[in-house]
């Protein structure tokens, strides 16, 4: 399997990724940690709170002490297993994880108060929508960071 497909599937389950990569001592714990932090964070329940537009409830129910652990974890294990499968070969190819991490983090730090058209978006809608700016931020950054700091190779 390739480094994407192994991405993809840390995306589905953190740890399957680790798992298919025969790293299972890793896989276990990070399949432990979503086990964990989804079930003190009631994150499956936000989830279908949201997706029925029960903004408010999900809110209420937010464990916020424990959902915010969840990003960093999540976005870890999807570059830890892209890594270990061979990606992330280029220099700071690990901006776009860490600043979704980031920026998922912060938002939902705010979910409670955003609302888009009056609408509120809560726990679980603001904080996906905080991975566009963390995906389209990392690579500007990483662009940048290869222009300025690469090793320049003398001409023949």
């Amino acid at each position: 399997m390739n480094p994407k497909e192994k991405l993809l599937w840390s995306i589905a389950l953190p740890g399957f990724g680790q798992l298919l990569n025969g790293k299972y001592l890793k896989g276990i714990i990070f399949i432990s940690l979503e086990f964990l932090i989804n079930g003190q964070s009631h994150f499956n329940e936000l989830i279908l709170l949201s997706f029925n537009g029960e903004i408010e409830r999900a809110i209420d129910k937010t464990e916020y002490q424990w959902l915010m652990f969840y990003p960093c974890v999540y976005f870890f294990a999807m570059w830890d297993s892209f890594k270990d499968a061979g990606g992330g070969k280029e220099p700071y190819s690990f901006l776009p994880f860490v600043l979704c991490a980031f920026f998922v983090t912060v938002g939902l730090m705010y979910s409670a108060k955003v609302k888009i058209f009056g609408f509120p978006l809560g726990t679980v809608w603001f904080p996906m929508l905080c991975v566009v700016p963390g995906v389209v931020i990392g690579i500007v950054l990483k662009a940048l960071l290869k222009k300025f700091f690469s090793k320049s190779v003398p001409d023949d």
